[in-house]
């Protein structure tokens, strides 16, 4: 698995930051692809986090900040990171493909970033930027995760 660089992007505050945002979706999406259902679905640290469980997570994530807390829509989005046993890597990285093109149609749609949020005292700036620190520090723990089951490194 080849990691991909950081993107070389020249625009604005709000183009950049969804910029890295994309970028980490698909590191995030690198790390968990090619790896069997099974070994996917596995804790790999004492805390019980699984590749399967992380991408879970992440798929309601982003939603939380942008439908939950910034439009003040329900319902609150699952971000738990439980595994079923009928969870594939195939189907989880469909589920959150499918979640981040949402927050992708919403995040076209949010121009003001100095907008505050409908329930919590964030901005639309501090969203983003929460957002990508988010993605940034679990994709590290999926570098982690993945080295530990098969050695493939990454950034």
């Amino acid at each position: 698995m080849s990691d991909l660089g950081p993107p070389a992007v020249v625009a604005g505050e709000k183009e950049t930051l969804l910029a890295f945002l994309r970028y980490l979706r698909e590191a995030i999406i690198r790390k968990v692809e090619g790896l069997p259902d099974d070994v996917a679905r596995r804790p790999g640290v004492p805390s019980g986090t699984s590749p399967l469980g992380m991408l879970k997570h992440l798929s309601g994530a982003e939603l939380v900040w942008l439908e939950w807390a910034f439009l003040g829509r329900d319902p609150f989005p699952d971000t738990s990171m439980e595994v079923a046993q009928t969870d594939t890597v195939a189907g989880c990285v469909a589920g959150y493909r499918a979640a981040t093109a949402r927050a992708d149609a919403l995040w076209a749609s949010l121009e003001d970033l100095d907008a505050v949020s409908a329930r919590e005292d964030r901005t639309l700036r501090w969203i983003l930027v929460h957002t990508v620190e988010e993605l940034a520090r679990h994709a590290g723990q999926l570098d982690i995760l993945r080295e530990l089951i098969d050695g493939d490194v990454g950034r």
